[in-house]
């Protein structure tokens, strides 16, 4: 293969990269609306629509897969090749967590946090998300590392809200509760935190990416973890 159309290969899986981010993304803030609204059908068409971000981390590993085996990249090739692997990786399991929002969302709980505080730690996480695949669409190590730095702030914020959760169960007065109740509010508890848990997630994943990215554009494994 003549180095142009090399080279084309090589920016074509760049932006297929990014494409799978935009769809993941547009399932994610999806996901988050389903678990602020309560709307049903969104979240059966993020939950139905999984199928397609797998098929397209399939297809994009597989690129992956044959730039390695059949071009045999060197240097800065290789370690941008082998990042994009592990970057729809990450992007493949955001997906998975965007499936699981949809589904805490849409089933019948009482409000044991607010839902747009939620939304909101869901929010951020999505946008370091975002930011991270700018970073590696464009090679920016200084962003990695900014993104990375707002995970502790993320990580935070998840900390005090499961907190939250947990003081609200504590100052519950069991005897004023049916066991129907009980059962309903522990299962409420459950599923708020793990929605918590998997936006946290979604942070790790993000941080991830700037990981990769980072090795990718300067050979630096600082942020890999």
């Amino acid at each position: 293969m003549a180095r142009h159309e090399y080279q084309r290969e090589l920016d074509r899986l760049r932006a297929d990269v990014c494409s799978m981010s935009d769809l993941v993304l547009e399932r994610y803030e999806d996901a988050l609306e389903v678990y602020e609204t309560g709307n049903r059908s969104l979240s059966e068409s993020v939950i139905d629509g999984d199928h397609e971000v797998n098929e397209r981390y399939l297809d994009l590993e597989g690129d992956c897969i044959e730039l390695l085996a059949l071009q045999q990249p060197v240097a800065g090739d290789l370690r941008f090749v082998a990042s994009s692997f592990k970057i729809v990786t990450d992007l493949e399991r955001i997906g998975d967590l965007a499936t699981n929002l949809a589904g805490y969302g849409a089933a019948e709980t009482t409000t044991l946090l607010a839902p747009e505080g939620v939304v909101e730690l869901g929010e951020r996480a999505g946008s370091m998300v975002a930011d991270a695949v700018d970073a590696y669409e464009v090679e920016d190590a200084d962003m990695t590392w900014e993104i990375a730095a707002r995970d502790d702030d993320l990580d935070q914020a998840c900390r005090e809200a499961s907190e939250r959760v947990v003081r609200q169960l504590l100052a519950d007065d069991p005897s004023t509760l049916s066991g129907t109740e009980i059962e309903a509010r522990l299962a409420d508890v459950s599923r708020t935190l793990l929605t918590i848990r998997d936006i946290e997630r979604v942070g790790d994943h993000a941080v991830n990416i700037c990981a990769r990215t980072l090795y990718m554009a300067e050979n630096d494994d600082g942020l890999i973890y």
